[in-house]
């Protein structure tokens, strides 16, 4: 496979956490052609947690990467300014065709350099009005997981940097490569961008009745008609119990769930098998070939064969 260089620039004050997210998700493997290094204007850099870390390259490793990737910083930890260099070798990789992704607060910078003017771009739900402050000319999403604007991508706080590293792959490898990824780091399933990036009560209370052993039921039937009523039943809640926890501990309704999830498995089969559209909108639960077209073209702007002819053996180099 072609090789797809991915660079994390670090920077001074940066979140280990957010470095560490797309170390572990775009780290070599047999599946995938990505190579991964960390660079940086200096070496050492110290992090927000006060230990040190070395960078093994220069800014110039951003003229060879295919994606570059900014880590977030911790509350309190944003520098200023940013480095103009930075700031220059970042829109220049861009002017290249470079995809430049931001995790967390890392959007400070991308919005520094101007690359996010015009353009809809998020960050940590804490730091959603600094960001529309400080750049009125960006489109600040304040209630979503990340923002896709093709090129230039953008994701809310620390785990949401997962999700987004996630559809990254899915973009580039289809969803049987996301997949597998995501169970191999153990990730949360699959969560569209369009999400709430804040959720009230995302872990459960001592003594109370958590819903992930219903959603894992849920997986397992998507072939299946299920209802919200199926799935209260299920959970032994009220109907507007268990939607109101759905929310809680998802950030969506269970229809929509339900429909990302069978979207999901479309694609795997779409992928993985050989099997008919048919057979492929029934199995995962979209019911007729028509309807899946249909989900297809909304979501993706795609059709079933198109995608399968694309991911069956596409993989990326260069541009996305």
């Amino acid at each position: 496979m072609s090789v797809h260089r991915v660079a994390v620039l670090a920077l001074a004050g940066m979140a280990p956490l957010d470095l560490a997210i797309p170390l572990q998700i775009f780290a070599p493997r047999a599946e995938t052609p990505y190579e991964i290094s960390v660079c940086g204007p200096d070496s050492p850099v110290l992090t927000d947690s006060g230990f040190a870390m070395a960078v093994t390259s220069g800014l110039e490793t951003l003229d060879t990467a295919n994606t570059l990737i900014v880590p977030g910083f911790a509350p309190g930890a944003l520098p200023r300014p940013f480095p103009q260099a930075v700031l220059d070798a970042l829109v220049t990789a861009h002017d290249r065709g470079r995809r430049v992704v931001s995790i967390c607060t890392g959007a400070f910078v991308l919005a520094e350099a101007g690359l996010l003017d015009g353009l809809h771009a998020t960050t940590h739900w804490q730091y959603i009005d600094e960001l529309e402050r400080e750049h009125p000319a960006v489109h600040v999403d304040r209630d979503v997981l990340y923002v896709d604007e093709g090129d230039i991508l953008t994701s809310a706080g620390v785990c949401c940097g997962i999700d987004l590293c996630l559809h990254l792959v899915r973009r580039d490898l289809g969803a049987t490569v996301a997949n597998q990824i995501a169970r191999g780091i153990v990730a949360a399933p699959h969560r569209e961008g369009g999400q709430t990036q804040y959720v009230p009560a995302p872990v459960a209370n001592a003594g109370d009745t958590a819903l992930a052993d219903t959603r894992a039921w849920a997986l397992e039937r998507l072939g299946e008609p299920l209802t919200v009523a199926q799935l209260s039943r299920r959970a032994g809640m009220s109907e507007r119990s268990f939607m109101r926890r759905f929310a809680e501990e998802t950030g969506t309704t269970p229809l929509q769930w339900l429909m990302s999830a069978r979207m999901g498995l479309a694609r795997e089969l779409l992928e993985a098998t050989d099997h008919s559209v048919d057979v492929v909108a029934r199995d995962s639960g979209l019911g007729s070939a028509a309807n899946l077209r249909l989900h297809f073209r909304r979501t993706l702007n795609t059709t079933p064969t198109a995608y399968r002819r694309a991911f069956s053996r596409r993989v990326p180099s260069g541009r996305t």
